[in-house]
């Protein structure tokens, strides 16, 4: 985080916002399942195995959709690398809609794949040399970075590295917030906010690549 320039920082923890959102909302409406915490659905995948085999299917599912995300917006930003944010964020947009939509026919799993789906994409808008340089849905790594870096201050050490990571797990728990607020006040149209909120994210992707025709090299490639 601390390499990055003010408009990338901000967009990080956009995406890291729009995580916990789009989190929150599949956890309720599901009752306990994540569309972007896929150690929580390795978790339930293992205890499901052990003790209700017949619904092991759900959180495996979730995981392949979630992977499939991720390989699909590899795909995508090796395609298109100079609107690489641009063309992943319109993605995600895009499959957030049809989430949406899916929630109005009354298809929750449509919904909860659908997000899985555009989590795993979201997660290749910040890479360098095809690897994830910043976790936007995930905030374990996170918070161990953040740990040093108190770690290095409480001994007198400096720690670039590990500034920004606590302002992105913040982001993460003020979109979890978010969603369950969401949920509460307005239940039927949360999905179609999701979407918005995507696209929000996209024009800002826009105005950050906006004149570029590639990442300056201080970015290190994100």
């Amino acid at each position: 985080m601390h390499r990055y320039d003010p408009a990338r920082r901000k967009l990080a923890l956009g995406l890291a916002f729009l995580a916990g959102t789009v989190d929150a909302t599949g956890f309720i409406r599901t009752g306990g399942y994540f569309a972007s915490f896929m150690s929580g659905n390795t978790t339930r995948l293992g205890l499901h195995i052990a003790g209700q085999p017949s619904i092991a299917y759900i959180p495996f599912a979730l995981i392949c959709g979630f992977v499939t995300g991720v390989v699909l917006g590899s795909l995508l930003a090796s395609r298109w690398p100079d609107w690489r944010k641009r063309a992943l964020l319109a993605a995600v947009t895009l499959v957030l809609g049809a989430g949406a939509i899916a929630s109005m026919l009354g298809s929750t799993v449509g919904f909860l794949a659908a997000s899985a789906l555009a989590m795993g994409m979201a997660n290749n808008v910040f890479t360098k040399d095809g690897e994830v340089t910043v976790g936007v849905t995930y905030m374990t790594g996170a918070l161990v970075r953040f740990g040093q870096g108190l770690a290095a201050r409480m001994s007198g050490r400096s720690q670039e590295g590990s500034r920004g990571y606590g302002w992105l797990w913040m982001a993460l728990a003020l979109g979890a917030i978010a969603g369950g607020m969401l949920h509460k006040l307005v239940q039927d149209h949360s999905p179609a906010i999701l979407c918005a909120m995507a696209f929000l994210l996209f024009c800002y992707a826009a105005l950050v690549e906006k004149g570029r025709t590639d990442d300056p090299p201080a970015d290190e490639g994100i």
